[in-house]
């Protein structure tokens, strides 16, 4: 038996089906993945990602160290609840983790890191911060639950009074609150912490809030019949957003620059001396390799690990699935730079004919890709 969330017997008594992942007990779906898939795309759906670990830093240092600690610069946020994506890099540039992080004041930041790396992620920054003035605080008492699809933000605010409704309503994306006390549907939505974030390429929130709490959230959702999702649709979704998976897409084998992150690295202003930066530097002249989409034109399905033949040299899908809205399969994969157009993926022994495609394959219940490459014969 694994680690369990506080909405584990919640999932339990809702019927789903419970794997290891990173060695916790987790939803992989609630009955039908492909129906979860849908209900995200089309109105609304929400996950347990309470495995998730949220680790507070508090003090006046707080706000320098996390501009040496991360490869994004968190002086970009410059609002309350602001939120930023970023990579932790080794020293030779290698991904540690990726990670959104808020700025909730000058003293105060909250860093939301991957579950299966939260033991070296921990390890990490707390050998970082040293004697610095800044606090370290694994949130353990919290549990997160994020609710995405069109109607998602809408459904949540519907537990709300007015006031807070709207707060929630305004909020822009990549931007958090943290709510007081508040008179709503559910009592235990109160004192709860909402960002505009999520994984799976749809609007929504994600809501950190009291783990005792959990299960009661849980349901007050559920009755704003907003459906259960399990890791499955997660996957799925997130993949046709062109999300990337940490310990997939991303490792510490390689740096963001060959992960399609390079986005992600802030070398403004020169003189913030982030960990690896100088790695970087050094490898910005000679990138061989990127991260980029593939649509099979074949029948079959992508999976991880497969060859990518192209006519620049071979590469290897880093995640592939079936992906539901687009009835194809797609996938991730680590290509020679500069790769367009047509190349063949190994399959089982067989040869099969893909194309490069830049993510997002989807994006906000809309397919990206023209009807002309969806329509290619193999």
């Amino acid at each position: 038996m694994g680690q369990q969330t506080p909405l584990h017997d919640t999932h339990v008594r809702q019927g789903a089906r419970l794997v290891d992942f990173g060695g916790w007990d987790m939803p992989l779906h609630y009955g039908s993945q492909l129906e979860e898939h849908h209900a995200v795309r089309r109105a609304a759906g929400m996950f347990d990602v309470s495995h998730m670990c949220i680790v507070d830093l508090c003090g006046l240092g707080a706000g320098p160290f996390l501009r040496r600690l991360l490869a994004n610069d968190v002086g970009k946020l410059r609002t309350p609840g602001k939120g930023l994506y970023s990579c932790m890099l080794r020293e030779d540039g290698g991904v540690l983790d990726d990670l959104i992080v808020y700025r909730m004041d000058d003293t105060f930041f909250r860093v939301i890191v991957n579950a299966g790396t939260r033991a070296k992620d921990l390890a990490w920054i707390r050998a970082h911060a040293g004697d610095l003035a800044v606090d370290v605080v694994e949130r353990v008492d919290l549990a997160m639950i994020a609710v995405q699809g069109p109607e998602a933000r809408a459904r949540v605010a519907a537990l709300f009074p007015p006031e807070a409704a709207a707060r929630l309503l305004d909020l822009a994306p990549f931007v958090a609150c943290q709510l007081g006390r508040v008179d709503c549907a559910s009592t235990a939505l109160a004192e709860c912490f909402v960002a505009r974030t999520g994984y799976t390429g749809e609007d929504g929130f994600e809501i950190a809030l009291p783990a005792a709490s959990a299960a009661a959230v849980w349901e007050a959702l559920h009755s704003q019949d907003i459906r259960p999702a399990g890791l499955g649709a997660r996957d799925t979704l997130r993949l046709e957003a062109g999300f990337s998976l940490y310990g997939n897409d991303l490792d510490e084998a390689h740096d963001p620059l060959a992960s399609g992150l390079a986005w992600t690295v802030a070398l403004n202003p020169p003189e913030r001396g982030f960990i690896g930066r100088a790695a970087l530097e050094a490898r910005l002249p000679q990138v061989r390799e990127e991260i980029t989409g593939l649509l099979l034109l074949d029948r079959g399905v992508l999976r991880g690990h497969q060859r990518v033949l192209t006519d620049r040299g071979e590469g290897l899908v880093t995640s592939g699935s079936f992906a539901p809205t687009l009835g194809r399969s797609i996938a991730l994969a680590r290509v020679p730079r500069g790769v367009e157009g047509r190349v063949a993926v190994e399959v089982r022994g067989a040869q099969l004919a893909a194309r490069i495609v830049r993510p997002p394959f989807v994006h906000h219940g809309s397919v990206l890709i023209p009807a002309e490459i969806l329509g290619e014969q193999p």
